[in-house]
């Protein structure tokens, strides 16, 4: 026998080996790198850069933050996170949906709480740690195989929940109108149309915006290879510029008033927790969740989708666990919460990257660009941006995918409604939530109702189905057919349907065939006990037949086996009617009787060639065939 410790320390080491098997897969790719690779990282990096810097001053303007700490997040993030990816084009950095939370979050917890010394940005990198710790511990101990369990449905209905509620929080932009207060979608068209009903709108910032919208629809058709989000703010900033030297007062905000890029490195500041910052957690802890599993989502969306392109195998908890490093890093250097961005992947992805070193020189050319040519960002209009992030918003909706997931079934249209109508108007931590949640429900509701279906045999000997209103050959046996889930959610209702069969106070013996049953547990388990205790207190028997090795392990470790019988549990055969003939006799001694007048068809040229060592017989119907009568 071996040494019990050694045992436990070998499977501690192996568990160990497999749960912390994390590594830096750009290292593999240096070891085959050549001067080709490098063209094509460098030219994808900086290409990757013209995206990200509009991005990133739009992300601000979501956030209400200064534009150095979303940079931060852009370089530190982007850098980090590529030291981590499998995916060669997958791209981490401050993205809308979670500059969308993170906004909503702070306004939320500063407004509970008015005595707070914590500032926006010091809670905005208190929520990068605390994402970051819990994808890279989801990634470290494989959680991130929970993203399997949620529906498309969620991800079309948040994803076009995001696109809607981006764009109504842009409107008060386009109208000179201050933030409408609460952040939701109907707070933000209401601010809005009551603003304008009151005659506060400035109609000079919705000229700018629509302005820059045929900017960049010109630019769409013309050059469509070019940025046109980075073409199209140059040239509305060039405008702002001249309006700015024109005039003593511009009619319209500017990048400049919301805070302008700071020209400087991202600076390691560290982790300092305090007092305030701990007593705030709890508040945080519940958005934190949310915006991790969102996450995971958009990691797992946007790698898979990129990997059916370029062919390249990824690993999730390797993407997962980047993500949590990212996050990690970001709140060491003073930058906001990021995820995966699908914009930036894309674009890497489209640029011709060919390993995750494309990402990191975009990280330098970010920091090149923000270093000597930071001023003239800061003349772009607002509503130029504005109008900017409405297109990134409106991209986000994806009608054919809408139209799958709408028309499916009943159930992905109940998830898509709810979860889009909890984005809109609730929280969007508790809109993921609800959707989840939502699904899951619904899909439990579908696999906890197994098929029990009454059999009888016909006077050929073959097992078929009872019809409503048709006589059992034997009115004393009743034989049940159980296909299905028999997990926790099916077990009330598997043991309520063969009360209601067995009711019949003609029957003497129930036969459950289990052929089909799948997944017992504990809940499943018990109602079967209860079941053989009810049938047992009305003098009748409980007997299991064709039950699959899972279903017998089960049956065995739980002790349900000892409390049923031996005797009344028969496992599957090869013939698939061999181990009901089997009950049918034991059922015939119960009832103390020799022939219940039933007879049991089965394949005697099958039974020759097991006996021969050759257990599967031809299935062209040519074998001779007997029966047994019971």
């Amino acid at each position: 026998m071996p040494d019990a410790p050694d045992t436990l320390l070998e499977a501690t080491q192996a568990y160990g080996a497999k749960v912390f098997k994390l590594r830096l897969p750009f290292v593999g790719e240096l070891r085959k790198y050549s001067l080709a690779k490098f063209k094509r990282d460098l030219i994808a990096g900086a290409t990757l850069t013209l995206v990200s810097i509009p991005q990133a001053i739009g992300f601000a303007l979501i956030l209400g933050l200064p534009p150095g700490p979303v940079i931060t997040s852009v370089v530190i993030g982007g850098f980090v996170g590529s030291l981590f990816f499998t995916s060669r084009y997958h791209v981490f950095g401050p993205t809308s949906s979670i500059s969308l939370i993170t906004a909503a979050t702070i306004t939320t917890v500063i407004a509970a709480n008015p005595g707070l010394e914590l500032s926006a940005i010091q809670l905005a990198v208190l929520m990068a740690f605390m994402i970051g710790v819990i994808q890279f511990l989801a990634g470290l101990f494989q959680f991130g195989e929970v993203t399997r369990f949620i529906s498309l449905a969620v991800v079309v209905a948040y994803g076009t929940g995001i696109g809607l509620l981006l764009m109504s929080s842009q409107l008060h932009h386009l109208f000179g109108l201050p933030s409408a207060r609460g952040g939701t979608f109907g707070a933000n068209i209401w601010g809005v149309a009551k603003g304008i009903a009151q005659g506060h709108a400035s109609w000079i910032p919705l000229a700018v915006g629509l302005a820059t919208w045929l900017v960049f629809e010109i630019l769409s058709r013309l050059k469509p290879k070019w940025p046109e989000a980075l073409f199209g703010l140059v040239i509305m900033g060039f405008a702002g510029w001249i309006f700015s030297r024109a005039m003593s007062i511009v009619p319209f905000a500017l990048i400049s008033g919301e805070g302008a890029l700071a020209a400087q490195l991202p600076a390691f500041a560290g982790l300092h927790i305090s007092a305030a910052e701990v007593s705030v957690m709890p508040s945080l802890f519940g958005t934190c969740v949310a915006i991790a599993i969102l996450g995971m989502l958009e990691a797992t969306s946007i790698t898979k989708n990129l990997a059916a392109k370029s062919g390249q195998s990824v690993e999730p908890r390797q993407e997962l666990a980047g993500m949590g490093a990212a996050n990690i890093a970001c709140a060491l250097f003073s930058g906001v919460p990021g995820s995966s961005s699908f914009a930036r992947s894309a674009t890497n992805y489209q640029s011709g990257a060919a390993t995750q070193l494309a990402s990191m020189f975009s990280s330098v050319i970010v920091i090149v660009i923000v270093l000597f040519i930071t001023p003239a960002f800061g003349y772009i209009p607002v509503a130029a941006l504005a109008a900017h992030l409405i297109r990134v918003g409106l991209k986000m909706i994806n009608p054919s995918q809408i139209r799958i997931a709408f028309r499916s079934t009943r159930a992905d249209a109940i998830v898509f409604a709810l979860t889009l109508l909890s984005c809109l108007f609730l929280q969007l931590d508790t809109a993921i939530y609800i959707g989840i949640g939502v699904s899951l429900a619904l899909f439990l509701r579908k696999a906890s109702a197994p098929s029990l279906v009454e059999y009888t045999f016909t006077e050929e000997g073959a097992l078929t189905q009872l019809e409503e209103g048709e006589k059992r050959r034997n009115d004393a046996i009743s034989i049940v057919h159980v296909e299905g889930e028999l997990f926790f959610g099916a077990a009330d209702l598997f043991q309520e349907q063969v009360r209601l069969m067995s009711a019949d106070s003609n029957i003497r013996v129930v036969i459950l065939r289990m052929k089909n049953a799948r997944h017992l547990d504990a809940t499943s388990v018990m109602s079967l006990l209860q079941l053989h205790e009810y049938l047992q207190k009305t003098h009748r028997h409980l007997i299991v037949s064709g039950i699959n090795p899972d279903v017998e392990d089960v049956l065995v470790s739980s002790g349900a086996i000892k409390e049923i019988g031996r005797e009344n549990v028969f496992p599957a055969e090869a013939n698939l009617t061999a181990s009901t003939k089997k009950a049918l006799l034991r059922a015939s001694h119960l009832l103390q009787t020799t022939s219940p007048d039933l007879r049991l068809f089965y394949d005697k040229r099958r039974e020759q060639l097991k006996a021969a060592g050759t257990p599967n017989a031809p299935a062209n119907g040519s074998s001779p065939t007997s029966d047994y009568s019971i």
